[in-house]
């Protein structure tokens, strides 16, 4: 059963390794990890439902008569991710811009030294 669902289970280890790094670190370059790692999951996981056993390529041909019926894959969810890739990698590079900046700025990426330099103006 586990080998079955092999991919299932890489997406909640995944998921849960990016939601665990990004609520408990205080570093601002780790929470990105952790953000892309969630994202990474999620590419996953909808990549794992559009992908049918024994499915091929939505191209219609007649089938043989008396033949077993074609089944399609739907390419939806690999061209929805394809997209949602893109979007991710110019997400996660305005979040590393804007971690560069606030460094420039505070002259740290912690967290918990931002806001206590914050409290101090």
């Amino acid at each position: 059963m586990f080998f079955e669902h092999f991919n299932y289970w890489v997406f909640i280890i995944l998921l849960m390794v990016g939601l665990y790094t990004v609520m408990s670190r205080t570093n601002l370059i780790k929470k990105m990890i952790g953000l892309s790692l969630f994202q990474i999951s999620v590419f996953l996981f909808y990549i794992s439902m559009g992908k049918i056993a024994g499915g091929t390529a939505p191209i219609l041909i007649d089938p043989a008569p008396g033949a077993a019926p074609i089944v399609y894959s739907n390419p939806l969810p690999h061209v929805l991710i394809l997209t949602a890739i893109v979007v991710g990698v110019a997400t996660t590079a305005l979040g590393l811009s804007l971690v560069v900046r606030i460094k420039e700025s505070f002259g740290t990426i912690d967290e918990e030294d931002i806001l206590k330099l914050e409290d101090e103006a």
